[in-house]
């Protein structure tokens, strides 16, 4: 910023201006004011968007705002504007203001789908129980399911923990049906476990007979009463020894699972997955309870469902896992579920084969999506794509709205910020000479600016940008729960740049290339192309199957982040037991007449003097010498004599000298995540 000397000569000489350039100037404001340039604005644009309106280049709206309220420091080409500061640029510029039709937009009408009233009673039919499988990470809720479905789904699982949700329909002797919802058991997958006990009837609760109740079995029973959920307890891994299903019965008290046995309504079924004892038992124990249910759906008119999975396939495009609640669904209806719709091109089941129809409580494998909706948005039926578009638009257009309300509740904090800081510097430099100001304004930037550039600097090494990429919308889910948990901020800032279902792209790695970041991949893969392409780029892509493993992997590439831990290896400790001087030309040196108790005292080495437990000194040896000859080491039971490098202290009998080393060793981030 230039400073003008002339300012105040100007001001103190204005009233000296001839009237003839008076009235000159007159005519000359009055020419402008018929001539000024009109600008269009709106509410919330951008530092870019009122350059380019005035045709100006950013600089000119930074120089504009130099002198006000506003943080120049933290403004940015994307930044949002405050009305005020956008009135003032244009003030300044000598244009006139014209705003846009976006702030005198009228208020749209509502076009959003919603659900039908409740269906007459009479067109009601019955259907089969939607159930769900939860318990404890490795209590054996996959193997259960697998003996049900008589499949291989458990042997299959990485690491054998189920990696996200899928729904099956399991066919029964009896002739009765069941749609299993098979949520993952793992801590880190409780948002999936909280969605599907949304859409179940009933809860499986699996607890192993020889483990008992642990943390994930009493979050799922936490979701079972939230969503007022009727559960059915299956005391898993009775076939051990050590299985004692009778405090397993005892421990649910604890938490209002109340078992027949106790006097309660849940039942309890002793099972075990591994051999399939008892697994028709479990089967019959959940017939009956959704016979005592009444479970009843509309099959007629349009459909309503939920969304439980969704993915992209590479030869069929957006995919979706979905629990028909009502209606029939056909191919070539129209659907719509969050901001996303779809014409239904392809239906299939759990094992792939092609359907024509889909009915209350079945799960459906939908294709003809035009984006990829999110697991558990509510899927409706709409009359026509004309309709499903209006329907995605209003959406949007709320979203968008709700957007610029946070925005503009942003701008108005920000604004009062800036406007307190104002005052306040007002305040503090209100009674000094202008020049006084200036002076003491360009000092204090003068100071700040090295200490911007180091904690900048700091902070670009000290932070860790990430893209996490997945194989479905739930896993990718399930790892931003995790990320919500990072709580080791002060150590090293974990910087979530990108999330996303499918492969790694050409766009991740440009991504990670420009934040200097690192890529995630769960359950997905990088071609061969992005792979070299990464490598030139010197990005990282780390690619894992278990969640467990990409979250340890995380908090190794943290940890490489944080600098050295310095600690004190102890090499050998003596007790003074003598104090004289010697004198070494013109000064006295003070000597310390010792005993090596313990290892040995290495001269080139550290030391410290330690007094009834507090350290006074720290540093390095002088001399240290066995008698009158000089040595390098003083081993245990030794006497010998030695000075520091400090002359000024004074040692004591009983005073103790201890030899280290320091060595660095690697800092472990404090993030636990709960594995």
């Amino acid at each position: 910023m230039h400073l003008i000397p002339e300012w105040p000569y100007l001001k103190r000489n204005e009233s000296v201006v001839q009237p003839e350039a008076e009235e000159r100037s007159q005519k000359s404001q009055l020419s402008s004011r018929k001539s000024k340039k009109e600008v269009e604005v709106w509410i919330g644009m951008t530092v870019e968007e009122l350059a380019r309106a005035m045709e100006k280049d950013i600089d000119y709206i930074y120089e504009s705002l130099m002198n006000t309220a506003v943080d120049i420091d933290s403004l940015e080409a994307d930044s949002h504007l405050d009305e005020v500061w956008i009135k003032e640029v244009i003030k300044m510029a000598g244009m006139k203001l014209k705003w846009s039709k976006l702030k005198q937009e009228k208020v749209r009408e509502n076009k959003d789908a919603v659900k039908r009233p409740q269906a007459d009673p009479a067109l009601l039919t019955p259907r089969f129980p939607v159930v769900t499988i939860m318990g404890h990470v490795d209590h054996g809720k996959t193997t259960l399911l697998d003996k049900l479905r008589k499949t291989q789904v458990a042997a299959m699982e990485a690491g054998g923990i189920t990696q996200h949700i899928g729904a099956f329909l399991v066919s029964l002797p009896s002739g009765e049906k069941i749609t299993f919802l098979d949520t993952p058991g793992h801590a880190a997958f409780s948002a999936m476990r909280a969605r599907g006990a949304q859409v179940t009837d009933i809860v499986i609760l699996v607890v192993a007979a020889d483990d008992g109740v642990m943390k994930q079995t009493v979050e799922s029973i936490q979701h079972a009463k939230d969503a007022q959920v009727p559960i059915v307890l299956a005391i898993n891994k009775c076939d051990k020894p050590e299985a004692d299903p009778e405090k397993v019965k005892k421990e649910l008290l604890a938490y209002d699972v109340v078992c027949e046995d106790y006097g309660g309504d849940v039942q309890a079924v002793h099972v075990s997955a591994l051999t399939g004892d008892n697994m028709m038992a479990l089967a019959e124990a959940t017939v009956a309870l959704a016979e005592m249910l009444e479970l009843k759906a509309d099959p007629t008119g349009p459909v309503e469902g939920t969304v439980i999975e969704s993915f992209t396939d590479k030869g069929r495009g957006p995919v979706t896992t979905a629990i028909i609640q009502r209606g029939t669904l056909r191919k070539g209806s129209i659907l719509v579920a969050g901001k996303s719709w779809a014409k239904v091109r392809l239906m299939f089941d759990e094992n792939g084969k092609t359907i024509n129809e889909a009915y209350p409580s079945m799960p459906v494998g939908i294709v003809g999506w035009r984006d990829l909706p999110s697991a558990g948005d509510e899927i409706l039926e709409v009359e026509s794509e004309p309709r499903a578009r209006q329907v995605v638009d209003w959406r949007k257009y709320e979203q968008e709205q709700e957007k610029n309300k946070e925005s503009l509740k942003l701008i108005e904090e920000k604004r009062k910020e800036h406007q307190e800081a104002h005052r306040k510097a007002r305040e503090k430099y209100g009674t000094l000479h202008w020049k006084e100001r200036s002076l003491i304004k360009y000092k204090e930037k003068k100071q700040q600016q090295p200490l911007k550039l180091k904690e900048r600097v700091e902070r670009e090494s000290n932070v860790l940008p990430i893209i996490i990429k997945g194989d479905v919308d739930g896993s990718v889910e399930a790892l931003l729960d995790i990320m919500d948990t990072y709580d080791a901020s002060h150590e090293c800032e974990l910087e979530l740049v990108h999330f996303g279902v499918g492969d790694i792209s050409e766009n991740d790695v440009n991504l990670a290339e420009t934040f200097h970041g690192v890529i995630y991949g769960f359950n997905v893969n990088a071609a061969n192309v992005i792979q070299q392409s990464a490598a030139k780029k010197g990005v990282k892509i780390k690619l894992h199957k278990i969640i467990y493993r990409l979250i340890e992997d995380l908090q190794e590439e943290l940890s490489s982040r944080l600098p050295c831990n310095v600690e004190e290896h102890v090499i050998g400790e003596a007790s003074i037991l003598a104090t004289f001087s010697i004198t070494e030309g013109k000064k006295k040196v003070p000597v310390a007449g010792c005993r090596v108790q313990k290892g040995q005292l290495e001269k080139q080495k550290k030391f410290k003097l330690i007094r009834n437990g507090h350290v006074l000194w720290k540093g390095s040896l002088i001399s240290l010498k066995h008698h009158k000859d000089d040595i390098s080491v003083s081993k245990t039971g030794m006497d010998c004599g030695l000075s520091l490098d400090e002359e000024k202290i004074e040692f004591k009998v009983g005073d103790d000298i201890v030899c280290y080393e320091e060595k660095e060793v690697v800092a472990k981030t404090s993030w636990d995540p709960g594995f």
